[in-house]
């Protein structure tokens, strides 16, 4: 699927291959036994920055979204085989060992806990910032 996202030349079909990649990242969190990170990528990148993408194609002109023929195909394929040969040679290279611990053991419940207790002032500094933020963007897109 990440393949298609820059193999296509249509902007939603791209999307909708960026869509079934974000969700073979949720796939490999639930594989390394961690489930919260999974559901957290598919509700925020395979659900919100999808949307927001396919809104900021959908409200894009069309004459600023037509693919123009660009002549960098060439210098392209050098660097993403460079690119190739460096991770192929990394992984080759690389001494890799088992892991001497298990699967995460930390739960939804366990971070939630973590959240509100150990870093409660943290978390509400945060959230205060991003209430400030929407309140900000709300003020500068109000029409008088």
């Amino acid at each position: 699927a990440a393949l298609m996202v820059v193999a296509v030349r249509n902007l939603i079909h791209a999307v909708l291959f960026l869509i079934l990649s974000f969700i073979g990242v949720a796939g490999l969190y639930i594989t390394l036994s961690a489930d919260f990170v999974a559901v957290t990528q598919i509700l925020i990148y395979a659900g919100a920055i999808s949307v927001l993408i396919l809104f900021a194609i959908l409200l894009t002109p069309r004459a600023a979204r037509d693919n123009a023929e660009t002549f960098l195909q060439v210098p392209g394929l050098v660097l993403a085989s460079l690119v190739a040969v460096t991770m192929g040679a990394i992984v080759l290279v690389t001494d890799w060992s088992e892991a001497t611990h298990g699967p995460f053991s930390e739960t939804a419940e366990a971070i939630g806990e973590a959240l509100l207790d150990k870093y409660v002032l943290p978390f509400e500094i945060a959230s205060v910032v991003l209430l400030a933020a929407m309140i900000g963007a709300i003020v500068l897109v109000r029409e008088d």
